[in-house]
């Protein structure tokens, strides 16, 4: 069973991190914000981590390559969330505002960008799956496309683990991100059903068709 290894690297936080910020490092005061705070999100994903994780699975038909995913939690950047190395600041510093996010949207961040690291895992798979899909929406821009997959399986993960309002908190968060909301839009016009659909039947029924 693939787990979460959530990270702190005082390392990557001062080199490439908090350059982006006006606040001075502070080693034993990042450390100790840090260590508390993520006290909080594993109470909260140690609930939910098989669930979900084996969810992605389930609804993708894609397969965890690792063991173990690790998570790099920042306390505070201007970089927004990646998935390659998994990374989730817990501060973001924009517009001389610092925005902090609760425990809970520091996991439903992180399940978004688990997503797309199942995908990353699962490269060969896919085979050119989001060529396609950027094709397919090629009036759309990139964000808008690649994220159509992303927020269908995230869907289907808080319809099943989590609530409606955690979704819609999800949904509303998006709208500050034009692509993302116009993602957000197709996928409730479309249905994340056949939008998932679609996706495993050119990974995985089409190339069967063929042969």
């Amino acid at each position: 069973m693939v787990k979460i290894n959530f990270v702190w690297s005082f390392i990557y936080e001062q080199t490439i991190h908090n350059p982006t910020v006006k606040e001075n490092f502070d080693y034993e005061k990042y450390q100790k914000y840090i260590n508390d705070y993520l006290k909080e999100v594993k109470n909260i994903w140690k609930i939910k981590e098989e669930q979900v994780l084996n969810s992605c699975e389930e609804i993708t038909g894609l397969k965890w390559k690792k063991k173990e995913i690790p998570v790099y939690v920042i306390k505070i950047s201007l970089i927004m969330p990646i998935s390659d190395p998994l990374t989730i600041p817990i501060q973001f510093e924009a517009e001389n505002e610092i925005f902090s996010l609760t425990p809970e949207r520091f996991v439903d961040m992180m399940v978004h960008e688990i997503i797309h690291n199942l995908f990353i895992q699962n490269e060969k798979e896919i085979g050119n799956y989001f060529e396609f899909i950027l094709d397919k929406y090629k009036n759309e821009d990139f964000d808008t496309a690649i994220h159509l997959l992303i927020h269908s399986i995230h869907k289907k993960i808080f319809e099943k683990h989590f609530d409606k309002n955690r979704l819609n908190e999800e949904i509303e968060m998006s709208s500050f991100y034009p692509s993302y909301k116009k993602s957000w839009d197709i996928v409730n016009k479309n249905g994340a059903d056949s939008i998932i659909k679609e996706f495993k039947d050119y990974c995985f029924k089409l190339p069967k068709e063929k042969t």
